[in-house]
């Protein structure tokens, strides 16, 4: 270990066993509305900011606008022929909270498909980068090179009154939207597909026409499609990606470097690539295992040793939900009504009936219950979407209707650049000693 690493080391492990023993002592000590327990975790829990378009309740779940998940599958117009919710819809709703008809989000397809058309400048900046990069990597880097295209960009670079910045951004938003499916498609093809690209199928709604270019033309792989982009559109702002975009944007930046500073956020291990370590850790654990029916038995006996080796179990807990994440359930009444006799979707089940108990029974869980990831991978292996490396890519597809949307309220409501005031471990400590005399 070379000599500046190793006094880092020194010093850094010298400073968290001392601010750990602090945080024990003193962890409930109020620094003006927060504690430090608060201040050095995360900022749990922590009123700071608003966010028009959902809210996530501990016991209820996430809402948009007020409606829960099987709500929303209740009111929102769905595809001809098809029983799921278009997203579409919910797009219109969040951004202007109001149910819309059929007619509306017909009207609102049709603009996506206007605005569909995507540079070729950003398909050559993908081309230029090797077919193996992780889809996450081509993802941002598009949404960067997207852009050179931005509205609001050239409009503040004229002079942009500030009451304007809103409109500006719609129009970003509303053409970025638009041309997401396609660039992710675009990723995945040239990935996985030797390039074999499909072009997009103007018959078709939004979440539709993606899984058509994605190549997967099973109707009800489209149903899928339309679901996924419609739960995994937000979960309120606070989560990473959400309060990433917010982050971004609350410098002007545009929504395209916006929207990729969440997508790397989105990327990370704790966040949205855990959909992808879940469907991985069920492969393992059937290989492990040697079978893709394993026993209830032998789930709970790989489960007990992954959790003996300091591993956790991808796919359970959340930061905030004490109840199973209502987007895990819609996915398995989806592959209740669809999917019949698939032995990886029963792993799943079973996990369902196996886990929460196991982990319930170590004391120190908040919440043994599965997440949104914990099914969506199965779902998606099922229809023949194997390549889980793309799955977070297509959680950044739906993301992106949720904090867009609230990108527009951000700029119509003046919100004004963030920046929390941040102190020092020393400050911390004197803090605590004065509070003490």
């Amino acid at each position: 270990m070379n000599l500046l690493k190793e006094k880092f080391l020194e010093k850094s492990t010298a400073l968290k066993t001392e601010i750990k023993a602090l945080l024990k002592e003193k962890g409930d000590l109020k620094v003006g509305d927060v504690n430090l327990k608060q201040m050095f975790g995360g900022m749990r829990g922590v009123k700071s900011m608003v966010w028009e378009t959902s809210h996530l309740d501990p016991k209820d779940g996430i809402r948009f606008r007020g409606y829960s998940i099987p709500e929303l599958k209740d009111i929102l117009p769905a595809a001809d022929g098809d029983k799921e919710p278009l997203p579409e819809g919910l797009f219109w709703l969040m951004l202007v909270d109001e149910v819309p008809t059929k007619e509306q989000v017909d009207w609102l397809s049709e603009e996506w498909r206007k605005r569909s058309t995507v540079s070729q400048n950003t398909f050559n900046v993908l081309d230029a980068l090797s077919s193996d990069t992780h889809p996450m990597i081509q993802l941002c880097v598009a949404l960067n090179a997207m852009s050179a295209d931005s509205i609001f960009t050239k409009k503040y670079s004229e002079g942009l009154n500030k009451k304007d910045y809103w409109d500006a951004t719609f129009e970003d938003a509303m053409n970025l939207i638009a041309q997401l499916p396609i660039v992710a498609a675009y990723i995945y093809r040239r990935t996985y597909h030797n390039g074999d690209h499909i072009p997009m199928d103007p018959s078709l709604d939004w979440a539709g026409n993606f899984a058509h270019m994605l190549g997967m033309n099973h109707d009800d792989f489209k149903s899928l499609m339309r679901l996924y982009l419609t739960i995994h559109a937000d979960h309120e702002g606070g989560n990473a990606s959400a309060h990433t975009v917010h982050l971004v944007g609350s410098t002007l930046s545009n929504a395209y470097m916006s929207l990729a500073g969440g997508m790397n956020s989105l990327a990370g291990p704790l966040h949205g690539l855990a959909n992808q370590e879940v469907i991985k850790w069920i492969f393992d654990l059937t290989d492990a295992i040697g079978t893709t029916t394993p026993t209830k038995e032998q789930l709970a006996t790989y489960i007990n040793e992954t959790l003996a080796k300091g591993r956790v179990i991808p796919g359970y807990g959340h930061a905030v939900l004490r109840m199973p994440d209502p987007r895990f359930t819609a996915q398995k009444v989806f592959a209740e009504e669809y999917i019949k006799n698939d032995d990886i979707v029963q792993v799943v089940w079973d996990l369902f009936d196996v886990v929460p108990e196991i982990l319930g029974s170590l004391g120190k869980v908040k919440n043994p219950w599965p997440n949104v990831d914990a099914h969506s991978g199965a779902l998606l292996v099922h229809y023949g979407l194997k390549e889980y490396s793309f799955y977070t890519v297509l959680f950044g597809v739906s993301r992106a209707l949720g904090v867009l949307s609230q990108l527009c309220w951000s700029r119509a409501m003046g919100y004004p650049l963030e920046r929390p005031k941040s102190v020092t471990s020393k400050w911390v400590k004197s803090f605590v000693n004065e509070n003490q005399a």
